[in-house]
């Protein structure tokens, strides 16, 4: 079995990258840099885990991306879309710029529908391959100092919709996974605020997700127990879903 872990190099995306190597997959985890993440990884692993250098944002770097793992393999059985930014600097909605919006955009965004355009065909290929979409609570959730973020996790839900539509007919179902407030790097600014928030009830789980957690969502979808599930969406994030009163 064969996936495509983007944004491997740390955080949810080498924790997922790390889980599907235990279930014995051959894992390409790109980034934009190697990282001595995946150094490790590579050491542990040896030739099951095969790096690719690909800023997804980038059309060369997703044609490269394809062409490797056509060459190496000639298929695709799984793609976890986890590359993603957070705002260079967090802005007012009615401050940010264009140049903030397409930076992250760009990434999140566009470079999730067309890295998943550009790997169908190998996805196509199998009797059964999946595609997992890490999205996050902030696709349903208004954050105004970061409205660029919350756009492109909002977005991944209708690419997940779009691609669940048109790719079911060959057997390829996509799921999408919603984290909640999960401690990696892109938290750890704000860290103390979240502690906060949870210790006063904001998730009926009263801590912070990890980056395992999202990956035991992934590893159950790789492993089949969703396959009659598709455009459907998982939210992996202590409860915060949930309304109260």
């Amino acid at each position: 079995m064969v996936a495509v872990v983007t944004g491997g190099s740390r955080g949810i995306g080498k924790a997922v990258a790390e889980a599907l190597l235990e279930k014995g997959f051959t894992v390409i985890v790109t980034a934009r840099n190697r990282g001595t993440e995946i150094e490790e990884l590579e050491k542990v692993y040896k030739e099951k885990v095969l790096f690719v250098s690909c800023d997804i944002s980038k059309e060369d770097d997703r044609e490269k991306l394809a062409a490797f793992v056509k060459e190496s393999f000639g298929r695709l059985d799984l793609l976890v879309n986890n590359a993603g930014v957070a705002p260079r600097e967090r802005k007012d909605i009615l401050e940010i710029t264009s140049e903030d919006f397409d930076y992250l955009t760009d990434i999140n965004l566009k470079g999730t529908f067309f890295v998943t355009q550009v790997l169908a065909p190998l996805l196509i290929k199998n009797e059964k391959s999946r595609i997992v979409n890490i999205s996050s609570m902030s696709a349903y959730t208004a954050s105004v100092n970061r409205g660029e973020y919350c756009i492109s996790k909002a977005g991944i839900g209708m690419i997940t919709k779009l691609f669940a539509a048109r790719l079911a007919e060959y057997g390829v179902s996509v799921i999408e996974i919603r984290p909640g407030i999960i401690e990696t790097d892109m938290t750890s600014k704000v860290k103390e605020k979240y502690e906060k928030l949870i210790a006063e009830g904001i998730t009926p789980i009263n801590r912070m997700g990890r980056p395992e957690d999202v990956a035991k969502c992934v590893i159950s979808v790789a492993e089949g127990n969703f396959d009659f599930c598709t455009g459907t969406v998982i939210d992996c994030d202590g409860g915060f879903n949930v309304r109260r009163l």
